[in-house]
């Protein structure tokens, strides 16, 4: 069945091969002009299209409340003013601590356009946190004389943190507010120190800072300068140029304290004029309803999720007709990044497309970080599969760096941070001699003889091990391979083995998916479903599945078993995407780990 004609931007590449075995890839297609800061796009939309909606989202009556980009432009010049009166120092910065808003978008451009850091910190910090750890680690190193909360009741225990580290700092909320009311700020009235302030804007400002998820430590703030996250957007623009002919629609969940959904997803909308309706929804069994309840309402014309966010979608889609006919209406494409999509998911959504409007629709991811804005690459095209990432943006030059047998992707362009906030230390050990980001992630080509094929994905280099026998064993391939075949009921999976004599796995279980196969109700708790005689057979058979297509030690798994706790947060063993941490886990269950071996 043939693709929906969709216009994506060209493929070719140059390929560079030295002696030492490094290779340079890159895109033929030059980075065209992109605008010295971003709030440019805002004040170009706000004047050639000021009644367009920029920003929606429910309100407590479940009504969207359309944000203009003329209202957004006067809020934002409004709060800028605000910010100015306070008269913050240099090494003073504004942080948000709550999800996804208007109230937050309005916020952060508004730092954003005068030239204030900003950072928005994972809402998981101070909600589902049990020791507040990562939120003061986080707080510290940004030092804000501005915290925002949608809410005070809600992160009071978070707001009083930060109040006992910071008492000077001022604590601004939308509701139940015990301080400074968001909507006095809304009140404020722009001056000229306002303009003034947005021509210093450069390139090189420092528009905010994205904590990673602090895999082995602490987390890193990331420096994201207008330069980079201008830069990346240009990118993204020409690997989707339907993009910039017709003004995008989304309908996103993503939380813009991650660059996906904040620099991407949120960052696209904007840079192309387009509209995004705010989700509160997410992948969670309380979540979906109220994501597939916005699709019943909303046809995008690019969606973005996670795996476990369409793996949940789908049976929804299946049973209904017009949710299917409003979904795949103006769709371009399918966007999935932060994890490997399971191909039974792949190819159910292709079938979905085709019984719904007679095409496949193309399913895209590439490959990034937070470092990279994040996008470095894409498989923009029809066709590929799970696990492609496809080819160089523009601009960006990929340096393929020998590791053992395999390639470390290195990246140098616009769109790749300067470094680390306020940690020298991490900057330096993360760039190499020539200045190229150090991913860590190992990529392979498709097709050794035509680079234009795209590569793949090839694992996490700090994440293989090998066995006590010496052989090697490549983490992200056998993960997802466990994945798609487990799918739905296997969430996500730990691979464990360093230098023991053989392959041990411990499946994280996606409860929903168990009930539903047990025919359990939601009452009943995980750890007893996990344990229904027809999920231990149901794992049984998926061991001897996986083995039967093993080659080898190296993807032979010989125990296996269920975690009854799930992932915590506070000890870093999952972000609130709901992506594992493979190290972090391996060292916090070590006890369960040995039991695989003994």
């Amino acid at each position: 069945m043939s693709f929906k004609q969709v216009a994506f931007g060209p493929t070719k590449t140059h390929k560079t091969v030295h002696a030492d075995g490094t290779i340079h890839l890159r895109l033929d297609q030059p980075l065209g002009d992109y605008p010295e800061k971003l709030t440019e796009k805002l004040v170009f939309w706000a004047e050639t299209q000021p009644d367009c909606t920029f920003l929606a989202r429910r309100n407590a009556s479940g009504n969207w409340v359309p944000y203009s980009y003329a209202q957004t432009l006067r809020a934002v010049r409004a709060i800028a003013q605000y910010l100015l009166n306070q008269q913050l120092g240099p090494d003073e910065t504004v942080v948000i601590l709550s999800e996804n808003s208007l109230e937050h978008a309005l916020l952060a451009l508004a730092a954003t356009y005068i030239g204030i850091p900003y950072s928005p910190i994972s809402s998981a910090y101070s909600l589902v946190s049990k020791d507040l750890g990562r939120l003061q680690h986080c707080l510290e190193c940004m030092t804000p004389s501005v915290i925002f909360a949608q809410n005070n009741r809600v992160y009071l225990k978070a707001l009083t943190l930060a109040k006992s580290l910071f008492p000077e700092a001022i604590i601004c909320t939308v509701e139940e507010s015990e301080e400074t009311n968001f909507a006095d700020v809304l009140n404020t009235e722009a001056t000229e120190a306002v303009d003034l302030a947005f021509a210093k804007v450069t390139a090189d400002t420092v528009a905010k800072v994205l904590f990673t998820s602090g895999s082995t430590g602490s987390p890193k703030g990331v420096i994201n300068t207008q330069r980079m996250w201008c830069a990346n957007l240009q990118q993204i623009t020409q690997v989707f140029p339907f993009m910039a002919s017709e003004p995008p629609v989304f309908i996103d969940w993503l939380p813009w304290n991650h660059t996906f959904g904040g620099n991407h997803n949120l960052g696209l909308a904007l840079y192309n004029g387009g509209t995004l309706y705010i989700d509160d929804g997410k992948p969670t069994p309380d979540g979906i309803d109220i994501t597939v309840q916005n699709l019943r309402e909303i046809s995008p014309t690019a969606y973005f999720n996670v795996p476990k966010g369409f793996d949940m979608l789908i049976p929804f889609l299946e049973r209904e007709p017009t949710l299917r006919q409003t979904f795949f209406a103006r769709l371009n494409i399918l966007f999935y990044a932060g994890a490997t999509l399971a191909q039974p998911v792949w190819n159910r959504l292709e079938e979905l497309a085709v019984a719904t409007i007679g095409k496949r629709i193309p399913i895209i991811t590439g490959l990034g970080c937070t470092e990279s804005g994040p996008s470095a690459m894409f498989a923009n095209w029809g066709g590929s599969f799970s696990g492609l990432l496809g080819v160089p943006v523009a601009g960006m030059d990929v340096k393929l760096v020998p590791d053992g047998d395999k390639l470390e992707a290195r990246y140098k362009a616009p769109n790749v941070t300067p470094g680390y906030w306020r940690n020298e230390a991490a900057t330096r050990q993360t760039f190499d001699d020539e200045g190229y980001y150090r991913t860590g992630d190992a990529v392979k080509f498709l097709d050794e003889n035509d680079p234009d094929k795209g590569l793949v994905f090839d694992g996490r280099i700090a994440e293989d091990f090998k066995l006590s026998t010496g052989t090697w064993v490549n983490v992200g391939i056998l993960k997802a391979k466990i994945i798609s075949q487990g799918s739905p009921v296997v969430q996500d999976v730990v691979i464990a083995g360093l230098d023991r004599n053989y392959v041990g796995i411990l499946l994280f279980l996606n409860a929903d998916a168990c009930r539903k196969l047990t025919d359990q109700p939601p009452e009943i708790h995980p750890a007893s479903v996990f344990d229904h005689p027809t999920i231990t057979d149901y794992v049984d058979k998926l061991l001897v599945q996986l083995n039967q297509t093993a080659r080898g030690s190296s993807d032979r798994v010989e125990r296996v078993l269920i975690a009854l706790d799930p992932p915590s947060i506070d000890r870093g063993e999952i972000t609130d995407k709901g992506s594992l941490n493979q190290r972090a886990i391996l060292k916090h269950r070590a006890q369960l780990i040995d039991a695989l071996f003994n």
